[in-house]
């Protein structure tokens, strides 16, 4: 790394100039929150066997990697290319859709996904499963803000709140009475994970239970729950949001349980979550994640087709909305620095209860629980403070038809699109699947076809190139967010000083970034309009 871009990094930390667009959270009231040791209630009460898991184990690189010094000769930018790779790919999950058969059946037909921390520990979260309701795929991003805590709930539960409202009563019925009687439950989603993934397991049974009060109440409805797609989607956001509002206010068996729910509510989550399901996609969106289709067209074009819009003070939507639900005498208060209440910039989230219960009710329950400094929860009701909700989880929820020209969604949090325009990040994905079908040379086989002759065709592979690219999309576009020059080429220097950034540093030039693209199956289109 040359010197004159090492000492523009540092100059620039010590300066606390903050490029455009970083800095989510509470950077009003708490201006150096990056610095404040998360005292996590796990981190020094609770010691855990093997196999369990606390707020903070989340996917991490070696030490090696990652600066804890932001003084000069302590700093230096050297990594391998082979280094830059295993930081980069560490996350890496995907997954292709076969029957027994060994085909695609399904309008997906893989996904791949990625992600790369920049706030310590990450605060983003994924998920992706089959519903085996439906027959559907779901994928979700989840962008945490004020710690991974609300971000990780969400992770953990939204899938399956959507997935019960899309039961039959049927089905809820037969799910409740296995319950009652104590006996094993039919799964309703099968989840896809990385190895990384971790859950919340000392309060997977309160989950649980929410989640059965959430299918009783659709049980006491008059009629069938009927839900439509889009229905379903809403109702499980509010409902979700709704159970973790309750949550912290409950009184729960133990502290542990007291504190984790209390973490959650206090701190915040934007989500998108895509369900496809034939020809049929649904995105419903809350905040500033962002789902993006890739569209080939007859000519060999491509074009981008946003699926939602970013939640906040730019969108001139949001404003009226908001204007809408609070008296005139707060318009000029709701947005103020172009954060909601000047301290939010997604304008919709989960969580983030202090700008949505009433400031008595803040003060009961923080006053008579918990050691607010110890659960790192930040205490500041905003001035022009009067009438709550300013915050709602309620997405908007897009529908779209799937065509043969659709090839791929990409679903990514804002970390992604704060570096990369749609176009760019369309483009990236056109660009990189051109090459690789470019550089696999035809596996033609001779009779009769051996283990040595099937390896010598794999080394003849691999020596043209093709392991030098990314198998993983994601993983591509990720390092042309971190590391692309002004001409859009990575720049390897660039993208070895962003990666060994400090801790306290990286937070100035790059948010955290989770990207799943989920590729579609043509065939299967095709097959669908055909049939019909």
């Amino acid at each position: 790394m040359s010197r004159t871009v090492s000492s523009w990094i540092l100059s620039s930390a010590r300066s606390s100039i903050i490029l455009q667009g970083k800095g989510r959270w509470y950077s009003i009231c708490i201006p150096n929150r990056n610095r404040i040791k998360c005292k996590l209630v796990f981190s020094k009460t609770c010691t855990y066997p093997a196999g369990s898991c606390s707020l903070d184990r989340t996917f991490s690189f070696p030490k090696a990697f990652r600066h804890t010094s932001t003084e000069e000769e302590h700093f230096s930018f050297q990594l391998s290319p082979a280094q830059i790779n295993d930081i980069l790919r560490a996350g890496e999950l995907s997954h292709r859709t076969l029957d027994l058969h060994g085909k695609s059946t399904s309008s997906v037909l893989r996904f791949e996904s990625n992600q790369l921390a920049s706030n310590s520990p990450i605060e983003d979260r994924r998920s992706a499963a089959t519903c085996l309701q439906t027959a559907g795929m779901m994928f979700g991003v989840f962008d945490g803000h004020a710690g991974a805590a609300c971000a990780q709930a969400v992770s953990e539960r939204l899938l399956h709140y959507i997935a019960v409202s899309l039961l039959p009563r049927q089905r809820l019925e037969e799910i409740e009475l296995a319950v009652e009687a104590m006996k094993p439950v039919r799964p309703i989603l099968q989840r896809h994970r990385h190895p990384s993934d971790v859950e919340y397991q000392e309060i997977t049974s309160r989950y649980f239970e929410n989640l059965r009060v959430y299918w009783q109440h659709l049980l006491d409805l008059d009629a069938e729950p009927g839900f439509s797609l889009e229905e379903a989607m809403i109702c499980a956001f509010k409902r979700l949001d709704s159970d973790i509002s309750l949550e912290g206010q409950a009184p729960q068996e133990n502290e542990l349980m007291r504190n984790i729910a209390l973490q959650v509510a206090f701190s915040g989550a934007t989500a998108c979550v895509a369900h496809i399901d034939g020809v049929h996609l649904h995105v419903a969106n809350t905040g500033d994640c962002r789902a993006v289709l890739g569209v080939c067209e007859e000519d060999g074009t491509w074009s981008s087709l946003p699926l939602t819009r970013d939640h906040n003070a730019y969108d001139e939507f949001e404003i009226r909305r908001l204007k809408r639900e609070h008296p005139r005498s707060e318009e000029k208060t709701l947005f103020v620095n172009d954060r909601l209440l000047g301290i939010l910039m997604p304008s919709r989230a989960f969580g983030d209860v202090q700008l949505k219960w009433s400031k008595e009710l803040q003060h009961s329950i923080l006053e008579n629980s918990c050691d607010v400094e110890a659960l790192n929860i930040y205490q500041y009701v905003p001035p022009n403070y009067h009438t709550p909700p300013y915050l709602t989880a309620e997405p908007e929820v897009t529908y779209h038809k799937l065509r043969n020209k659709d090839k791929f969604l990409v679903i990514a949090s804002d970390g992604l699109w704060e570096m990369l325009s749609n176009e760019k990040v369309v483009q990236l994905v056109a660009g990189h699947l051109t090459e690789l079908n470019m550089q696999k040379p035809p596996l033609t086989f001779k009779k009769p076809v051996n283990l040595g002759y099937m390896h010598n065709l794999l080394l003849q592979r691999k020596s043209k190139g093709l392991a030098s690219l990314d198998q993983n999309i994601a993983t591509h576009l990720i390092r042309h967010a971190v590391g692309s020059n002004e001409y859009g080429e990575v720049d390897p220097e660039k993208l070895a000083a962003m990666l060994t950034l400090p801790e306290d540093l990286a937070r100035m030039y790059r948010d955290d970034i989770t990207v799943t693209v989920v590729f579609f199956n043509s065939e299967a289109i095709e097959d669908y309009y055909r049939n019909h």
